[in-house]
């Protein structure tokens, strides 16, 4: 098959060159054609994946007509906040609803608080839908590290041939139904990873940590039960095995801005010094605040996360509001 990459982050990279690996023709796209050229003229994502060599085959082209064209498949790999304007570039271009969209970014609209699938609707009507999620760090798949991820699809035809076109012996791929489910098991994690950083950074040890992530899956899959999800789906790969790769991973982005702000450092500095890279999970506190509210969830990590985030509360002052929460049963 032929299937354009939409994004020149790590994700879409890994991807790209997993791809390229089972015997597809991959195209890149970017925003920025100077720094596509240099990728293509270095085989290297020196920004966002330094150190690995891209195949030869790997294609890029800045123009998304020349991108799409021909191609079955097209791969969101742009970060959330910026994926809508993407959108709308490769709309009008011909053929372009006929192809099936494949999402692999994680979060949630900013404002609109939408999923992505539901910004993909919103945009192009109801075209072909897939989604993947999973412990399944970037640095890792491009090693070629074995790696187990869900392709869910409201279409089981459409899950089964993600799955075909993207399996091999090091990237395992499981299929869903539940694309709620999946999509906002990608997206909430990221807040809980900002969570368990914290606790790093202030150096709190093993037990607050594990209490955090045990915790944390309980609160996704209620918060992800009220806006449509199966439960189960949160004890899945997209759900609790996301969630505890993002909060031990030195990779995670997330994490990294968890352990800043537990070491003391202000958000505005955190997220300047990261330059382009993106922690999505500092939008999508904010996003799944608004969603708790929305549905009358009780999500206590959540809440907590947006007012250290947004409104300058003290971590310790928030670790001690959720120690001292009333009584309860499990």
């Amino acid at each position: 098959m032929k299937i354009a990459v939409l994004g020149d982050g790590a994700w879409g990279t890994a991807l790209a060159c997993n791809l390229l690996s089972n015997g597809h023709e991959v195209v890149m796209w970017g925003a920025f054609p100077d720094y596509l050229e240099e990728m293509a003229r270095k085989r290297e994502n020196f920004k966002f994946l330094p150190g690995a060599s891209l195949p030869e085959r790997l294609r890029f082209s800045p123009d998304p007509a020349e991108a799409a064209a021909g191609a079955e498949i097209l791969l969101l790999a742009t970060p959330t906040q910026f994926l809508r304007s993407v959108l709308r570039k490769f709309a009008p271009l011909p053929g372009v609803k006929e192809k099936l969209f494949v999402n692999v970014a994680k979060g949630i609209e900013q404002n609109t608080w939408l999923r992505i699938g539901e910004m993909v609707r919103e945009e192009l009507g109801g075209v072909g839908y897939a989604a993947i999620s999973g412990p399944s760090h970037a640095e890792e798949v491009i090693r070629k590290v074995p790696t187990l991820v869900t392709a869910a699809s409201a279409e089981p035809e459409l899950a089964e041939l993600v799955q075909r076109v993207f399996m091999n012996d090091k990237f395992r791929v499981y299929t869903s139904t539940d694309v709620v489910g999946v999509e906002l098991g990608g997206a909430l994690k990221n807040v809980f990873a900002v969570a368990a950083g914290i606790l790093d950074g202030m150096k709190l040890g093993d037990n607050p940590k594990a209490a955090l992530m045990t915790r944390g899956i309980h609160e996704m899959g209620r918060l992800g039960e009220l806006l449509g999800g199966k439960r189960t789906t949160f004890a899945g790969l997209s759900g609790i095995g996301d969630l505890i790769v993002t909060c031990c991973s030195g990779h995670s982005r997330n994490r990294h801005v968890g352990e800043e702000l537990g070491r003391g450092k202000k958000l505005p500095d955190i997220l300047r010094d990261m330059g382009m890279v993106v922690a999505e999970g500092v939008t999508t506190a904010k996003g799944a605040y608004a969603l708790a509210r929305r549905v009358n969830a009780e999500t206590p990590i959540i809440d907590e996360i947006d007012a250290i985030l947004y409104d300058g509360k003290d971590v310790a002052a928030a670790i001690e509001g959720l120690m001292n929460r009333a009584p309860k049963q499990e």
